[in-house]
């Protein structure tokens, strides 16, 4: 299943000479919805499973790529979550340009780059359920500037004054593939209603002419991550927020919100900080957390205080992903939770790995059996915050198998909170006050 080959990510930027225009880029509120990657009603919950899970495996080998990658000498990180052909686990549609031309895209908490794909493209290009976003079409477009604190060139400049009128191109690679183009300024336009919409001017993203792979059914990608380039952080409100509905649930969709309407308000509100970031890309990106413990039901775990410390070199920590399916966890607290589980569980233990490729699984009588209603709630322990998880967020059923919804990783490698165990919960990403909150909710009424 990781059969990949392990390439370092980077990208390798020129400079260009063309006609640029500055323009500030603007805060709104909007709502758009979040679909889930092969969400449809004709793949099974097995196969839903299975494959969110597999992603997840190539995921996490980027992850030690990108680490490896980030104390190489003279690369340039801007990290994205395309691996393979099947990543990312949300799209979101917006659209870009003057008039607006709508287009899916994946929505990733762990990149920070917005791109799509632009006419010219010709061969190079994957093939795209909407039509091309030709830039010289819009009267809106214009080229960024190589001077721009947005601009990838900046560190090839390397403080040189660049020559007038320049702009960057970039060749962005990654593990199976690539995408280059130059980057460019634009009015966005979000939400998913007449009524929600919000038009946003001056964004920059990476107008992509040639690209490898297909990406999911998506035009590109959209960068919520916790670097300046990334969506979030250039709307002035410097905030979004997400809830999730539950994994199986085909009919319902999942809400994004940007800006002012992402503020969270009224009850049930905990808030934790973010981790200072390392300030090497690509774990610049990242939102670090700081879970201090773990417990289930009443009895907190034994796991060892520094278990999931970030290191001074960028090594360890804990990151909230949406991208990510599975929670990870380091060996020395996954096996806690392992044991805690299985001695809740009054039914014999199967091995699952095959099917689902979870490490504990227990078998139910038949495969239309419900699970027994005996498990207590989890709690994920952080700074100043506790997130309760329901049996549903930590337990998955999949074909007459109940299976804990977490995996083990490498003690001293990056743990990762996943969208699984996100379900059910409004969650809000502050960037400019570096924090994380969330409450309960019921996310398909949102």
């Amino acid at each position: 299943m990781m059969s990949v080959r392990m390439a370092s990510l980077r990208v390798i930027v020129v400079l260009l000479c063309a006609t640029v225009a500055v323009a500030d880029a603007a805060a709104g509120g909007a709502r758009v919805g979040l679909t889930r990657i092969h969400s449809e009603p004709g793949v099974t919950a097995s196969q839903f499973v299975r494959d969110a899970l597999r992603r997840d495996m190539h995921r996490r080998a980027r992850f030690r790529r990108e680490l490896a990658s980030s104390s190489s000498a003279g690369t340039v990180s801007a990290p994205t979550r395309k691996d393979l052909p099947n990543g990312g686990e949300y799209i979101m549609t917006l659209a870009i340009g003057t008039p607006p031309l709508s287009y899916p895209a994946i929505a990733d908490t762990g990149s920070d780059l917005v791109w799509t794909q632009c006419a010219p493209c010709g061969k190079q290009c994957f093939k795209q359920p909407s039509p091309l976003y030709n830039p010289s079409s819009s009267p809106t477009f214009r080229v960024l500037p190589c001077n721009s604190s947005l601009n990838l060139c900046a560190a090839a400049l390397a403080g040189a004054t660049p020559p007038p009128g320049c702009a960057c191109r970039y060749n962005q690679t990654y593990g199976t593939g690539w995408t280059a183009g130059v980057q460019g300024m634009e009015t966005f336009t979000f939400g998913s209603s007449p009524a929600d919409r919000v038009r946003v001017p001056g964004i920059a993203f990476g107008c992509s002419n040639a690209s490898s792979d297909d990406w999911n059914g998506s035009a590109g990608l959209v960068g919520l991550g916790r670097g300046g380039l990334s969506l979030v952080s250039q709307l002035a409100a410097g905030m979004f927020s997400y809830c999730l509905t539950p994994f199986q649930d085909t009919n319902s969709k999942s809400t994004l919100l940007l800006g002012p309407a992402a503020a969270l308000n009224g009850t049930g509100v905990w808030s934790t900080p973010f981790v200072p970031r390392p300030s090497k890309p690509p774990m610049s990106t990242y939102y670090y957390l700081n879970l201090t413990g773990i417990s289930v039901g009443t009895t907190a775990l034994s796991i060892p205080p520094n278990a999931f410390s970030l290191r001074a070199d960028g090594t360890g920590g804990l990151i909230i992903d949406s991208g990510t399916t599975i929670t990870s966890l380091v060996d020395a607290a996954y096996k806690r939770v392992r044991a805690a589980v299985q001695s809740q569980v009054k039914l014999p233990v199967t091995d699952g790995s095959n099917a689902t490729g979870l490490d504990l699984c227990f078998a139910l009588p038949s495969p239309t059996s419900a699970p027994p209603a005996t498990l207590p709630t989890m709690t994920l322990h952080f700074d100043g915050a506790d997130m309760e998880l329901p049996v549903e967020n930590y337990m998955i059923l999949d074909g007459g198998m109940w299976c804990l919804a977490m995996r083990n990783q490498t003690d001293g490698e990056l743990s990762t909170l996943g969208n699984y165990q996100q379900q059910n919960l409004h969650i809000l990403y502050d960037v400019q006050k570096e924090m994380l909150s969330f409450a309960p909710a019921k996310c398909s009424t949102l």
